[in-house]
Formats: C-alpha cells, structure tokens, sequence
C-alpha cells in the first residue's frame, strides 16, 4: 500500500445503511485514511477496481472520488470508534461511475505512557468491493452456512489427509457416532469395507479434482452392523487462491428408502413375469416360489387348495378351512420340505409366526376367492421384514392368485375339452367282423387348449366298416364343439352308406354353412352380447374310408387330410395315393376316390398332422418316422393298443404344439363260405326260388331257425324289385355276426317304408322288413341300389372266420 502525509479533517465518507459488512475476500479494494478522510494509503487492488494509480489520489480526500462528494452527513457519533458499512458511487479514472458497497474499519493509536487506545481515530482503514461482488460473497456465506445447518443431508468436510474437519449433526443417520468427529476418520466409526470404500472414492476427488456426483455406497457403523444405509455421495476438492489442495467436501444424502423402493419394484416386476408365463396350476405354484428367493426370502412355501387343481373353484368349509396342497417349495430348506403333502388351514386368516420379524404369511385371493397362501422365512441373523416388505408380498400374491385362477379356469376348460372330446370318439379297442381297432389320442400340452381332433370306427351294412380321421382347426372348447358336430354329421352321413367322395361332399356343404353363421354380425341388442368375442372361422380336414371284409377292399377319400399308411403282413408299407382335395369349407370342388385291395391281416393307420408334422421336423420326415416304426419286426405280434403308444411316445407331449390322434386297424376277411349270391330273373314265379334256396343254405349253415323269417323278407324285397325296378336283380345272403340280406336291382328310386290302410292291397312289405329285422337300410350304388335287412344270429351259431 501506498502511503502519505496530510491533514486531519472532520468527515470522512458520507453515511449510508449498515450493512452486514463485507467479507474478507481476495478482490476487495483498499485505501488508508488519516483522521480528516485524506487518502493516505492506495492498495494496487483499488488502482485496478477504480483505474486510478496512486499518485493521483494520495493526499485527496476519499469524498472527492464519490460522484457527489456532499450527499449525505458522516457517520453517527456512536460509530466514530466503531466500524461502519454503506454503498457509494465511485467515479471512475476512466470516466465511468461504479456502484460499491464499504466498510468503514476506525485504526486507534495506544496513548505514549499507558498504552490505551486515544479517544479519537487516528486513521481508517476502507474496504470496497462492486456491489454485485459483494451480494455475491454474502449469498456464498450464507449458502455455506445453511448448507451446515440442513436436516436431511449430512455434510463433511475433510482435509487432505481426509481428517473430518467439520460436519453437521446429520452427517449419518444412525446411531454409532462419536460426539465429536473432528480429527477421526471414517475408519474409526464405520464398518472398515465400508470405510475404504468410501475414501477411495474421496482420494480419487483429491487427486483428479473431478467432483464426485451422487455415488451409492452402502455404509454400516461398528456397532450397527445390519443392512446399513445406502449413502449418495457427492463430493468436491477444496483449493487455496495459489492453487494449493487442501481437503474435500462430502455430500451425504440418505437413499436407503429409495433405493430399497427399487429393489422392491424389480422383484415385483420379475415375480409378476414370472408368474405369468405357465397355464399349469403347479407350474404357477414353482414359479412364484421360485421369484420370491432369493430376492424376497431364504425360504418360500406355496399352498394351494385341493380343488383349484381340478378346475374347481374352492369353497371353505364352515370354520373357514380348507384343505391344502403344499405344492412349492424353495430356498436352502428346500430339499427337507415334503411336496403334496395336505394340511387343513384357514389361508385368508393364517396362523401368526412364532417371528414376525423373519416371517410372513399372506392369502391367494383373486376374484373373492381364496385359493391358497403363500409364506416366506429370513434365517436367523438376517435382516428383519418391514411394512413394505409385507406390501410387497401383498402385492405379487395378488398378481399370482390372478394367474393361479387364470390357470384354474384353464384346467377347467381342458378337462372339459378332453372330457368331451374323449366322449365323443369311439372306445380305445373296438372288434367288428371287418376290423380290430385301437385308438391313441394325446392331446397337446399347450396353453390354447386342446383341439379338434378326432377318429371314429362306424360299423356299415354287409359287414363293412367306415374308418373316419379329421382335424378341426384351432383349440380349445369351440374347436372340440365344432369338431362334436362334424363327429355326428359324418355318422349320419355313413348311416345313409354314402360313398365317400359324396359324404365329404355333403360334409363339405355342412362346414361352408357353418362358416357363414360364423361369419354373420351380431343383432344382439345386448351390449355383453355385441362385445362378446366371435369364434375364429371354421375349418377342418376329414379322411373317410370304407373297408370291405368281403372284396377286401379299401375306398378312401380325403379333404386336405394326409394319406392313410397300409402296413402289409411282409414287412412293406405304402401309403395309400389318394389325391387329397381342398379342406372343407374351402372351395366346394369335388373329392376324389382312389381304392386299394388290402391283404387280410393288414395294419390300416389313420391319423392327424400332429402325428407326422412339428416346428422340428417337416411332413416328409414324420411320415417316414411312422413307416419305420410300421415295418419293424414283430409289429404284427404286438397288440394294436401297445403299437399305437409306441408310436406316438416319438412325440413327447411337452414337445406337442397339435393334438396327435391315431387310429389302426386290423383288417380281416370275411371267408367264401360265409357268403352266397344268386342272380334272380325278372319274374315274380322267381320268388319261389329264392326262398328255396335261402332254405337250402340256412340248412347248411345251421340257421334253420331263421329260415322262416328269412324266406319272408327276400320273398317281399325281390317281389319289390321285380316290381318297381324289373330286372336284373340279385339277391346275396352273407353270415358275419349277423344273417345280412341284401336284395339289389338297377333302379335309384329310393323305397319309402309306409303305413297301410285296411283297404291297400299292397304297402306292407318294408314294415314287415322292418318289424322282422334288427335293422335294415338302403345304399346306392354305380349300378342302382341295395336294400338289406340284418338279423340277429342265435347264440352259438356264431360265424366261421
């Protein structure tokens, strides 16, 4: 500073407000005054801030530099010995003014024999600074000083030997603190991890210089070593004006809740997704168990009520029990705890543990209804549960019971459909004169539901047998109705013995109806109704052949359904070359028939895609698979039913994505000797010769008894034919099972049985027919139609086959 001598005067600045005064700051201005106010004193700071050297202030009156150098009157008396503030208007060397705000700091000399202070000022010392440097370094004191007064973030300020040089009170917020933590370090009160942990991140801060911005860290003290608190660290280096390091400062917010809050929502989010996957009431059961551990518990148990694994929803007994099934366990306990095991309980009302601290038990409700509990354990030492942690498991429950029920409901639905499916296809071995069959159904284990498929064995006039295989698209109970439907449209079909391009066609008519029922819109003025979801567009495939026992031959006509496989007593397999039309209800084109002569004692094996075609392998591929396992030795020795399980054990049904259905049979034939035809003239006197040789033959077959009743129905069949139909006609007489009599003749009028009047001298001859016979029918055929009539054959009459 830059001294003078010069004379004292009274005033010295003008007075202004008090202020706060100015902080000691590097930038701030300085100028020495004598006792009069002259400039004595002129620091190189204020020769900048102001742009005035020294020579041309020193000796001048401080007032001359204000640019109104009379405004206001000097201080106070009271503060001629004490400092004062104020803000003044400084004109500039350069010509421009600047606002500033001072402090007034009064400089006594000790009197020359005692020492005291004198009672005037011998000079003063002035510090200025702009004002908006000054508002600046207030706002700075004041921020630093609440920053050290906050509640809810600790605050630590270390130096470069990371000491704690000061803290506030929350610097963490648990018990195990020293009273004062000047000079300790973080060593000396937190878990040592955690303390090196910690100082490793606030060296590298002193090296660097990079601030640290919110870093998690979790910290425990000595004396409470549990779970700790999750600490978001923030931290900065701390250097002198001349560059030098001298500490750190930390920020030290609590994140423990939010962090845990996080941790919360992610096994929320695993266990609801987990829980979501599986349509099985047990998968559900290990999937949940399996969310909860580790993330929830060291140990998890699932119960489920015994009825929610039949589809049925549970119902509590009178005291409000009901039996459970311990169905999921898992955690480090998990080998020691039995499976299926059944405990009566009360799960909407379960027993409190011996620990509440360490376990929890809370209901599977969805939908009002209870269907089992759900219980987690921590081991001893582990850190207690809290109120959240229960909201928690509150909250999966309830995601888990939804999909638990949706999973009930599920087995429901698949047990209806299974169970309708299985009623509507034929017994699992059937013998008929024409064939011995044996059928596998294996429906797939998928979350659709089961399908539409379906086999069907359909016994037809004079011995022969329709073999049926169809395939309705989709799953599900809408799928298996529909497939129910065309199951009895094809029966009724065959009751009529149409050939089996025709029966396709009629079946074919009947899918494209059902297809524009479908298709129709809704009229319902019921909203429930008009929202409803309509059923997916119907389609199917179909394959129906007839096997005859008596020309040993096989007529097959197929919609869009794969080919059947004949496999013959020497080893070969073929598949029959039917050319497959379009699947029904496509395009209404014709179906072709292809016929196969058929070796007794053949293999015929009808199936569905599911059996031959996969995601892993292609059709080609499937049916050589079913080839293979049709010619390998010993086939013919095995029983079909033993045959048809090992053909399908190919398909795992966890790997199935269709249903596999298959039917074989095995073909017989019926001997010559069983059978005899006549051709018969087109003259009613030949009646009487048809009844002489039915005699004859019923004689030699040992059925004299059903001569009589016999003789009386050719005797009205033929004299029909002769009649209505003339010539040529045949009459053919076959024992299988059953005494069949069929009467054929060129014409294709259809014979309509009616009730006679007293007064008719005719019309009685098909009531008879069917008074006298179990059943009788009319087929048509390439050359006209036969009408046949069937009777039962006395006991041991039997047949010979």
């Amino acid at each position: 500073m830059r001294e003078a001598e010069h004379e004292v005067d009274e005033e010295i600045l003008p007075f202004a407000p008090v202020h706060p005064g100015l902080p000691f700051a590097d930038g701030a201005a300085g100028a020495l005054l004598d006792a009069k106010g002259r400039i004595i004193g002129w620091t190189p700071t204020a020769e900048e801030l102001f742009s005035l050297p020294a020579a041309r202030v020193l000796g001048r009156r401080l007032r001359e530099l204000l640019k109104d150098p009379g405004a206001g009157p000097g201080p106070p008396s009271e503060l001629r010995s004490g400092a004062w503030s104020g803000e003044a208007v400084v004109r500039t060397g350069e010509g421009g003014e600047l606002k500033v705000e001072f402090q007034v700091l009064p400089l006594s000399d000790a009197g020359p024999s005692t020492g005291a202070p004198t009672a005037q000022p011998a000079r003063y010392f002035v510090l200025a600074a702009p004002a908006r440097t000054a508002d600046r370094w207030r706002q700075d004191r004041a921020f630093t000083r609440e920053l050290f007064l906050q509640d809810r973030l600790g605050l630590a300020v270390f130096d470069e030997e990371l000491r704690l040089v000061r803290t506030n009170t929350h610097l963490l917020p648990y018990t195990g603190l020293p009273q004062d933590l000047r000079g300790h370090r973080l060593g000396d009160f937190l878990q040592a991890k955690d303390a090196a942990a910690v100082e490793q991140r606030l060296r590298e801060v002193l090296r660097t210089g990079l601030p640290l911005v919110r870093v998690e860290e979790t910290v425990r003290t000595v004396e409470d070593p549990g779970r700790g608190a999750v600490m978001a660290i923030s931290a900065f280096r701390l250097q002198a004006p001349d560059g030098q390091v001298f500490g750190v400062t930390a920020l030290f917010t609590d994140v423990t809740e939010v962090r845990r809050a996080g941790e919360r929502l992610a096994v929320l989010q695993r266990a609801t997704a987990a829980v979501g996957t599986s349509l099985s009431v047990a998968g559900t059961a290990e999937d949940l168990a399996a969310a909860l551990v580790p993330a929830l518990a060291d140990f998890a148990v699932v119960e489920i009520a015994e009825a929610v694994f039949t589809g049925e929803e549970p119902a509590p007994a009178p005291d409000g029990s009901m039996p459970l099934r311990r169905t999921a366990v898992a955690g480090r306990t998990s080998a020691e705890a039995p499976l299926d095991s059944v405990v009566l309980a009360r799960p909407d009302d379960p027993a409190k543990p011996a620990d509440p601290l360490t376990s929890m038990t809370v209901p599977l409700s969805a939908r009002g209804s209870v269907l089992g509990r759900v219980a987690v354990h921590r081991e001893a030492g582990e850190t207690p549960y809290e109120e959240a942690d229960l909201d928690l498991l509150r909250e999966i429950a309830g995601h888990a019971a939804l999909a638990l029920d949706n999973a009930r409901r599920y087995t429901r639905e698949h047990r209806a459909s299974v169970g309708l499916q299985r009623s509507l296809l034929p017994p699992s071995q059937a013998e008929t004169v024409a064939v011995t069959t044996a059928g596998v159904y294996l429906p797939a284990d998928t979350g659709t539901g089961v399908g539409g498929d379906w086999f069907d064995v359909i016994p037809l006039s004079s011995a022969r047998v329709a073999l049926v295989a169809g395939d309705v698209v989709g799953h599900g109970l809408a799928a298996t109705a529909t497939m129910g439907r065309l199951h009895t449209a094809v029966r009724t079909l065959a009751d009529l013995d149409l050939e089996p391009d025709e029966l396709l066609e009629h079946l074919d008519d009947l899918v494209s109806q059902l297809r524009v029922e479908t298709d129709e819109p809704e009229q319902s003025d019921d909203a429930a109704e008009r929202t409803r979801p309509r059923p997916d567009p119907i389609g199917a495939t179909c394959l129906y052949a007839v096997y005859d026992p008596v020309s040993r031959r096989c007529s097959v006509a197929s919609a869009g359904h794969p080919p059947p496989a004949v496999a013959a007593q020497d080893g070969t397999v073929t598949f029959v070359p039917v050319n497959p039309g379009p699947p029904l209800g496509v395009s209404g084109l014709p179906f072709e028939v292809a016929e196969v002569d058929v070796e007794p004692e053949s293999i015929i094996a009808l199936y569905t895609d599911g059996l031959i075609e996969s995601r892993e392998r292609d059709l080609d591929e499937g049916m050589a698979e079913l080839t293979r396992r049709l010619s390998r030795p010993g086939v013919f020795d095995t029983p079909l039913r033993e045959l048809g399980l090992d053909i399908v054990s190919a398909r795992p049904s966890h790997h199935l994505t269709d249903d596999i259905t298959l039917l074989l049979a095995r073909t017989h034939v019926l001997p010559p000797e069983d059978q005899v035809v006549w051709p018969v003239a087109a003259d009613p006197a030949a009646v009487a010769d048809v009844r002489e040789a039915t005699a004859r033959q019923l004689d030699v077959w040992g059925l004299t008894d059903l001569a009589f009743t016999t003789e009386l129905v050719l005797s009205e069949l033929v004299t029909n034919a002769i009649t209505y139909a003339g010539g040529p006609v045949e009459v053919r007489l076959i024992r299988a099972g059953r005494l069949i009599c069929e009467v054929s003749d060129p014409s294709a009028t259809q014979p309509r049985m009616r009730r006679a009047l007293l007064t008719d001298e005719g019309g009685r001859g098909l009531y008879l027919v069917a008074q006298l016979t179990t059943r009788w029918g009319c087929r048509y055929t390439r050359q006209g139609k036969t009408i046949w009539a069937e009777q039962e054959i006395p006991d041991g009459d039997g047949f010979s086959r």
